[in-house]
């Protein structure tokens, strides 16, 4: 499946946050990495990151797409990141 992550916490926690999720998936740009997971590496990534944020202060959101074929990404503005699927 392809994922796209953003997340939004604490200055304190956003290294962390980053290392693990660079783990699984892409960085593309500020906050925002994605990436092909199978079922297992997601629970994985997402126990990980349950472990180090905050619920009460923190937001980690995750856009599941059945595949990239599915899904169409434009950029205004300067590149980020990884661009690996960019056509």
């Amino acid at each position: 499946m392809f994922v796209i992550l953003v997340y939004d916490v604490n200055v304190s926690r956003v290294g962390k946050v980053l290392k693990i999720s660079r783990r699984y998936l892409t960085w593309v740009q500020n906050s925002v990495l994605e990436g092909e997971l199978t079922e297992a590496t997601l629970r994985a990534l997402r126990n990980e990151l349950a472990r180090v944020i905050n619920p009460k202060e923190d937001s980690v959101l995750f856009y599941i797409l059945g595949n990239e074929k599915y899904a169409k990404r434009e950029i205004m503005g300067i590149r980020k990141g990884g661009e690996g699927w960019i056509f």
